[in-house]
């Protein structure tokens, strides 16, 4: 197969890359585009993995119809662009158009519920689209469905995420992921499910504090926004099953946690434009672009080895033939030298796995998030393969 990945020189498309020929099996995967702006990324890159199959192709998302002619000439398109550039709606839509299967790792829960809404287009035209594929939302929605698989009534759903600094602390700050998604999650109001209705909650809100195994111990977690509780409480699955509670936490490490709090406290998260002179800057753009500088001149600082452990969670409770039953689903990302070069290797590696499902026909036409269509037993051993951990546990109530 072919598979375009639009945004491949950036954080977590690059990290697609990687996987989709490091980790894949060859006979699979016979080009994989690394379709960006930003050419230098691109070529280094390419002159790192050092494999043929990689092509570099230059693309502004902004061009639809460049995107179009790149689309009707591979088999997956995969949407790697940050979602807050805008251009969510607008890839997917040129990739139904060209009929090309088409992935993404989410929508914040606005943008996944207006994708949604083409479900009936992509299906009348046999074209499949996967939404959130990466790791929350995507790993954590499997999360989700094997917990109700596990259950005859399905009460509720909670999703949590964690990450734990375990090596040597970087001087330079370097977000875990997308800075601008960091900044929405602490400054934005967002939707979480909660008896049996969609509400919007305040930022920082719903504080949870869980004991867990070392290293975390005593956590702290609050809702973020995050398309799973869009997506979640409708599937088949759990929506059949009375799910009346579907919510999302989110539990920064320390040290990134105390920079975004004083960062808020100084007005980032404003997206109100500021003035310079005759110039208006947007706060949020501005803070991106400096810490993007900022770790590209202090490179050299940057500690290389691995130093997060990562925890995805779901805990799930209802009833199983007749008995009140707890199940909690966990996939572990342990400290292991696999993941160099990636800067999130739970994103990129399931993100990858998605598109390989989608380019292989795995995924049904339609629009569709990882919950509805992905096999769990199938995932979950794509999973273990690259060294992530699963655990199951399920618990009577009393």
């Amino acid at each position: 197969m072919k598979i375009a990945v639009l945004g491949g020189a950036g954080k977590m498309g690059s990290g697609i890359v990687r996987d989709l020929v490091t980790n894949s099996p060859k006979e699979d995967i016979e080009e994989v585009v690394i379709a960006d702006v930003n050419m230098n990324e691109a070529r280094q890159l390419a002159n790192e993995l050092k494999d043929s199959r990689i092509k570099i192709q230059y693309l502004d998302v902004a061009n639809k119809e460049e995107v179009r002619k790149l689309l009707e000439n591979v088999d997956v398109c995969v949407n790697a662009v940050p979602t807050l550039l805008g251009y969510q709606i607008d890839i997917m839509l040129v990739s139904l158009e060209a009929k090309c299967p088409y992935m993404d790792l989410g929508g914040l829960g606005v943008w996944t519920r207006k994708q949604k809404e083409y479900h009936q287009k992509f299906l009348e035209k046999g074209v499949p689209a996967l939404l959130g594929m990466g790791s929350a939302p995507g790993i954590t929605n499997i999360l989700a469905k094997c917990c109700a698989e596990h259950l005859d009534k399905v009460e509720k759903i909670n999703l949590y995420w964690v990450g734990k600094l375990v090596g040597q602390e970087s001087p330079i700050f370097v977000p875990p992921y997308n800075i601008l998604t960091l900044i929405d999650e602490y400054s934005e109001p967002n939707f979480q499910f909660i008896n049996g209705e969609m509400k919007v909650v305040p930022a920082l809100s719903g504080e949870q504090i869980l004991d867990l195994p070392e290293p975390f111990g005593r956590t702290k977690f609050w809702y973020t926004p995050h398309s799973e509780t869009s997506t979640i409480p409708y599937a088949k699955g759990f929506r059949d099953k009375g799910i009346k509670e579907c919510t999302w936490r989110l539990s920064i490490p320390e040290h990134v946690d105390i920079v975004m709090r004083s960062l808020m406290s100084c007005g980032f998260g404003d997206k109100e434009p500021l003035k310079l002179n005759d110039a208006e800057i947007s706060p949020q753009k501005f803070l991106a672009l400096l810490v993007d500088r900022n770790i590209k001149k202090n490179k050299e600082k940057i500690p290389t080895e691995v130093k997060d452990y990562e925890l995805y969670f779901a805990i799930g409770e209802g009833e199983k033939d007749g008995q009140k039953l707890k199940v909690t689903v966990e996939l572990h990302q342990l400290p292991d030298p696999l993941y160099c070069g990636y800067v999130d290797a739970g994103t990129s590696m399931s993100a990858s796995v998605g598109a390989q499902m989608v380019g292989k026909g795995e995924i049904p036409p339609g629009v569709w998030a990882p919950e509805e269509c992905i096999n769990t037993a199938r995932f979950f051993e794509e999973m273990k393969r690259r060294k992530f951990k699963i655990i199951i546990k399920t618990e009577t109530l009393l």
